[in-house]
């Protein structure tokens, strides 16, 4: 699974314009049942995990969303978790819902929040190495491939690096297993 980050201080891309594109948080519990179609007690624990939700919309209808966690991250399918360290936030469960898809709305949604939280200094999101889609958004919202969990017998046993540097230590540092801040 690979992993691409995003550092305050990078640039972001300008994007093809999404004329009234909007994003905002939400905990409007209906709405967000609705769109997820989660829950309302998985709904709850994330957010008792402190983790938020980011709406967005195109015309003032909902297009998409996804989920910022600042304390802790996972991968459910990979029975895998890990700590963030201050100032560092996870992207992750991001969905473009169907009749918005291929208009941009994933790329315009990651740099939204990007620029709605200034506290977080580094972002990190993780996709399916065969989804495409996601690779190319993630991409296009300015956020740079930083290395690929390593599974053995679909367990992670590692993470592998797609070059040295500073940003290669911080995302062994949180997604080696045992690393942790």
């Amino acid at each position: 699974m690979p992993f691409a980050t995003w550092w305050r201080g990078d640039a972001l891309p300008k994007l093809s314009p999404l004329p009234t594109f909007s994003a905002h948080r939400s905990t409007d519990p209906v709405l967000l049942r609705r769109l997820t179609g989660l829950s309302e007690s998985v709904l709850a624990a994330r957010f008792d995990a402190d983790h938020q939700i980011f709406l967005a919309f195109v015309a003032e209808e909902p297009a998409g969303y996804g989920w910022l966690a600042r304390r802790s991250g996972g991968i459910e399918e990979l029975d895998y978790s890990f700590d963030l360290p201050d100032g560092d936030g996870y992207l992750w469960d991001f969905v473009t819902l169907p009749a918005w898809r291929g208009r941009g709305v994933y790329p315009h949604l990651l740099q939204a929040i990007v620029r709605q939280e200034p506290g977080v200094e580094r972002f990190w999101i993780g996709y399916e190495a065969n989804n495409q889609a996601s690779a190319r958004g993630i991409q296009k919202a300015g956020f740079q491939v930083i290395g690929d969990l390593a599974l053995t017998d679909s367990h992670v046993s590692g993470f592998v690096v797609a070059q040295p540097g500073a940003r290669a230590e911080a995302a062994v540092a949180i997604f080696e297993p045992g690393a942790g801040p």
